[in-house]
């Protein structure tokens, strides 16, 4: 029996080749529109799937594989004598591989100024369909869905005159899969809009989209299992984009803490290492280089950082990767490594040392990292928000005391400011000459958290005194004003908004400290 191909696609990479080759191999070639032009013009003997079906296009291209002459040569089951006899009764050719990809839904959502009547047109009909029959009969058909594929499945045909049932099912996999992204980017773009085209932020249904990038040995736990997924499309320079250089495989934990310091350390535009301990920055710093960041970042908490996940955003270099070495340490991350780095770290064999690649625009493009969203798991159900990307600039401080801030103090309010907005609620982090000097964090009281700040950065030596506070939200009461500037801090920033704004703004002048308020809250649980 010959064997015959349905060649449709709106991306043509590669497909004038793989067509050549079916050809050689002996396939009839079908195809419609601009693939069918492009394989004749070719010289490829090609019939249009109006020929072979007797039907011609019509609705402007809308309707013309949707027929039983398509549908019945990918459905049916050649181990069935029934379905053969059917096909054979109405003239019906197998198909026996199928190529499709769809109509660029959603690349032409993506595009500014797309309206409502640019995304109905761009919506597929028939690849989708099409798709799904192949795939279901995938033991007799092969369907291919990406350019990617296309050399696997010709290497298999010249070698063996057929594809395996292995990468049959594998495609089909592939190809339901490939249904399931274009069907669920629809319905979030629908969802999201009205009839007169005006947007919501939150569409009506969202329809996740992950790709599995490895199973894990467990959990948080030992009695957990778990897996690690990133988004169809990562944003460049985020954690799922990092390429494993050396180490032990990473763990769940790792993972989540990997991304808690990795989100904090991109968001610096000078040279920044961030030390983060069970999901909180125990450490950080900026300097002029990265010796001088982890050095800093280091002295913080040294107990915390004893088997800590290390960021850095800038190239590390021999000299800070000596430094780090001669600590514990479970994973480090940056932008990239000399040579003479990697080689330090070659008898740690257990280090995880992860590359992330800057996204494009050089060393400090890290905002095209950022999510949109955050997404938390409920009891059968999810919370969706807007992320916290707010960045505070200068101009957004308002000074409420009578003492104003010196420009070096403006400095480290925006320095602590930053940090705290990574650090677990309530978060208290008292800062001096870029560098964290204590940091409180996830309590259930602010006061506590000011407390423990001020106790861990007596443990690791450092004192306080003319150090900048950050309150991730507003103090209720004085008391936590109190507490920090006991232990030494002379100026304070945070959101403000209490009904007792004014007691503490009065304990503020009382104290002879400065303070600036925000208008915005970091709170992260």
């Amino acid at each position: 029996m010959p064997m015959n191909a349905l060649l449709s696609v709106s991306d043509k990479t590669g497909v004038l080749e793989l067509a050549q080759s079916l050809h050689a191999l002996g396939f009839g070639l079908l195809s419609t529109g601009g693939t069918a032009k492009l394989l004749a013009d070719n010289g490829l003997p090609v019939t249009e799937v109006a020929d072979h079906t007797g039907f011609p296009e019509m609705l402007d291209g809308r309707v013309k594989t949707l027929h039983p002459k398509v549908h019945g040569g990918l459905l049916a089951r050649r181990d069935f004598p029934e379905h053969m006899a059917a096909l054979k009764t109405h003239d019906i050719a197998t198909i026996d591989l199928l190529v499709v990809n769809l109509y660029p839904f959603e690349a032409t959502v993506a595009k500014p100024g797309c309206t409502l009547e640019d995304a109905i047109e761009n919506i597929d009909i028939g690849g989708p369909a099409m798709v799904r029959s192949a795939a279901k009969n995938w033991k007799d058909v092969a369907v291919l869905t990406d350019a990617s594929q296309y050399a696997t499945v010709l290497a298999e045909l010249q070698a063996t005159g057929s594809v395996s049932h292995k990468t049959k099912f594998a495609l089909s996999v592939a190809a339901f899969n490939r249904i399931s992204q274009y069907d669920g980017a629809i319905s979030d773009y629908l969802s999201s809009i009205a009839e007169d085209g005006s947007h919501a932020q939150f569409p009506a249904q969202t329809n996740g989209r992950f790709v599995k990038l490895q199973d894990l040995r467990y959990g948080e736990n030992p009695h957990q299992q778990a897996a690690f997924y990133r988004d169809l499309v990562p944003a460049p320079g985020s954690l799922v984009t990092a390429k494993q250089l050396q180490g032990k495989e990473l763990s769940y934990n790792n993972i989540a803490d990997a991304d808690a310091a990795w989100e904090c350390v991109k968001s610096f535009d000078v040279p920044a290492c961030v030390i983060v301990k069970h999901a909180n920055p125990c450490g950080v710093a900026v300097g002029a280089n990265g010796l001088e960041a982890y050095s800093k970042a280091f002295r913080t908490d040294p107990t915390s950082a004893f088997g800590g996940i290390i960021a850095l955003n800038r190239i590390l270099d021999k000299d800070a990767a000596l430094q780090i070495s001669k600590q514990f340490v479970e994973v480090l991350m940056a932008p990239g490594y000399t040579a003479e780095a990697l080689e330090v770290f070659k008898s740690k064999v257990n280090v995880r040392i992860l590359e992330i690649a800057l996204p494009p625009g050089g060393t400090t493009a890290w905002d095209k990292g950022q999510n949109a969203m955050d997404i938390k798991r409920i009891g059968s159900g999810l919370l969706m928000q807007t992320a916290d990307n707010h960045e505070l600039v200068l101009a957004d401080l308002k000074v409420v005391t009578a003492l104003q801030p010196t420009p070096q103090q403006l400095e480290d309010l925006l320095f602590a400011w930053k940090v705290a907005k990574f650090v677990k609620s309530n978060a208290i982090v008292f800062c001096k000459d870029g560098m964290t000097m204590g940091v409180g964090a996830g309590q259930m009281s602010r006061l506590d958290s000011a407390r423990i700040a001020s106790i861990k950065a007596g443990h690791a030596g450092l004192a306080l005194a003319g150090t900048a506070v950050a309150s991730d939200a507003f103090f209720p009461f004085r008391d936590g004003l109190d507490v920090v500037v006991d232990a030494g801090a002379t100026c304070v920033i945070q959101p403000g908004g209490s009904m007792r704004d004014d007691e503490v703004i009065a304990a503020a002048n009382e104290r002879g400290v400065a303070m600036v308020l925000t208008g915005v809250r970091h709170f992260r649980h």
